[in-house]
Parts: structure tokens; sequence; C-alpha cells
């Protein structure tokens, strides 16, 4: 996997943060943005669902039991942002990514209707739309309180992202093709 990107033949650093909520669409785009400019991919969602799994969780049993552990999150955001300042050139995509990731080369938020994020939740975890709906409004709360108390960060303030994007109105690649765009006005694409 290149640490570089672009193809002017230099290594430079390009390090984006892809932050939104629950079922915005955030690991997907990243994914794709990840391969499509061959950087490493660096989840915190995907961190968090595999310790669920490890200790046989739902992401909502476990987001309550992070609730009571606060090691959970700190050790979360610890390797996040440990393995994204070892990087030269990453993608990260996470809650937090945006706040924690204090170099990066553009910071990405990407948001959905709440009933499309519902919706997006309760078809890829197979449950009913009313159960993701609780589980997704009880965790986003849960983790509104926890940024605060850990970081004094308000998850709901926009304005250090360089970019905002509605996943209602755009595909996936659709998505990247912006954030790509949005790179070159910055100087990095």
């Amino acid at each position: 996997m290149s640490e570089t990107a672009g193809g002017d033949g230099g290594s430079r650093s390009l390090k984006i943060t892809i932050s939104g909520p629950p079922g915005s669409g955030t690991t997907t785009v990243a994914k794709i943005l990840s391969q499509k400019l061959n950087i490493p991919l660096i989840s915190a969602g995907e961190m968090f669902r595999k310790l669920a799994r490890e200790r046989g969780m739902t992401v909502d049993e476990f987001g309550r039991y992070a609730e009571s552990n606060s090691e959970i999150d700190l050790l979360i955001d610890k390797m996040q942002k440990q393995t994204a300042d070892s990087c030269e050139s990453c993608v990260v995509e996470g809650r937090l990514s945006g706040w924690m990731v204090e170099n990066a080369s553009l910071k990405v938020l990407i948001f959905a209707k709440d009933d499309v994020r519902y919706r997006r939740i309760a078809k890829r975890e197979n449950k009913s739309f009313e159960v993701a709906k609780m589980e997704t409004i009880n965790r986003e709360e849960i983790e509104k309180e926890r940024y605060m108390k850990y970081y004094s960060i308000n998850i709901d303030d926009w304005s250090i992202y360089d970019l905002i994007i509605n996943s209602d109105r755009f595909h996936p690649e659709e998505i990247v093709s912006i954030i790509i765009s949005a790179l070159s006005f910055k100087g990095d694409g």
C-alpha cells in the first residue's frame, strides 16, 4: 500500500478525516476514498464494532458498556490518533476524527436525515426500523455525553469541518469525487 498520493513522484502528507453520525455513510465513503487514493484507512467505527463482537455484544450493548467503562472510548480514540499520527497519508473515519487529527489536509462531515440513517442501520444490522431508531437515538445521546465529559467536545459543532456533505443527495462514489475535487482546491489533490 502506497504512502504517497498523487502522481507527481514526490511524497506528501495527505490526511483526510471523515466524520458523521451513525448511518450517514462515513465508513462506506472512507473505504472507497482509501482505495481510490491508495492510502490506509483508520476506522474508529470498525474498531468499536470489532471490540463489541469480541465481547459478544451488539453495538448498542457495547455502547452502554462503554458508557460506564471509559477505558473503551479512551482506548479507541488513543489507538486511532496514534495510528493517524504515525501515517504519512491516511483516511481517518470516526465520529471524533475531525477533532482528533489536528494536522488533517481536509476535514469532512457527512450527514443524512435521521429516518434515512435509521433505515440504513436497520438494513445493515438486520433489525426493524423502530429498533434501529431507538438504539441509534440512545447511542447518540450516550456518545454526546461521553464526548463532552472526556474531551469537552460538542459533537454538534460543525465549525471545524472544511466540507459538509448530505449523503441523502449523493451516492458514496459521488461523495468521494466531491472530496477529491475539494482536495484540489486546497492544493492537496
